[in-house]
């Protein structure tokens, strides 16, 4: 019976990243060399190390997971003796007096200046600030409100005798002669409208403006969106909030 050749062909080293011919003895030869031997030393030194390093971060991780709960644990505890005295109607926490706890915002109001106060976080806020801010700056704020009120209210007083009032000068009177009557007393109707403004066309302010179905719903929508955003935004501005 006649015999065939056949090729053995190669085998993959995948410490040493070369071919070697797929027979017993050359495989042998191979893995008794210096360079096998030092290709599998820093594999397995490569490996001892990544494992240490993976260990080591998961330990690190299961450590900082229970600083974590320790912390929501002790926040919880802290909410919760808070609730409770809101509940038994205990103003130990309120800033001082004129200070009332809203049970639907869960924070305490001051009706003369419009502030609310968390007690956990021991901010305030108002809608005229619209964020979160200190003792300082709230009663700043306060202050500077209330004052901006009382002037507005006594510049709508009307004086009891009009008086001719000439236009002044920061620092003293209108510098030259103040015109006090037309220029051309005897011309008492207006004139004829010039040619270049005869066709310029005027605009009704009597017709209202045309909207369309699709415009109006999208305004619709947008105010919907607003409120609704407005509404979420508003109980999350604290740092803590009673439950």
């Amino acid at each position: 019976m006649t015999e065939y050749w056949v090729s053995q062909g190669n085998k993959w080293c995948d410490f040493c990243k070369i071919y070697i011919a797929n027979n017993p003895l050359s495989i042998r030869t191979h893995e008794i060399g210096k360079r096998h031997k030092d290709n599998v030393t820093k594999r397995l030194a490569t490996m001892q190390k990544e494992g240490a390093a993976k260990e080591k971060e998961q330990q690190q991780a299961a450590r900082a997971l229970q600083q974590i709960e320790a912390k929501a644990k002790k926040s919880y505890q802290k909410d919760l003796e808070n609730s409770q005295r809101n509940v038994d109607g205990d103003t130990s926490a309120a800033p001082g007096d004129g200070w009332e706890f809203d049970s639907t915002s869960g924070y305490y109001y001051d009706k003369s200046t419009g502030l609310y106060f968390d007690s956990n976080s021991g901010f305030y806020y108002s809608d005229g600030l619209g964020k979160w801010v200190t003792q300082e700056e709230a009663y700043a704020w306060a202050k500077t409100s209330q004052a901006n009120a009382g002037q507005s209210s006594s510049s709508q007083t009307k004086p009891t005798a009009s008086v001719a009032t000439v236009p002044t000068v920061k620092g003293g009177q209108a510098p030259g002669l103040v015109v006090k009557k037309p220029l051309n007393p005897m011309r008492t109707v207006k004139g004829a409208p010039s040619a270049i403004a005869v066709n310029k066309r005027k605009r009704e302010d009597g017709k209202p403006k045309v909207i369309s179905k699709e415009e109006e719903a999208a305004l619709k929508a947008r105010e919907a969106a607003r409120k609704r955003m407005e509404d979420r935004e508003k109980p999350l501005m604290g740092l803590y909030r009673s439950y």
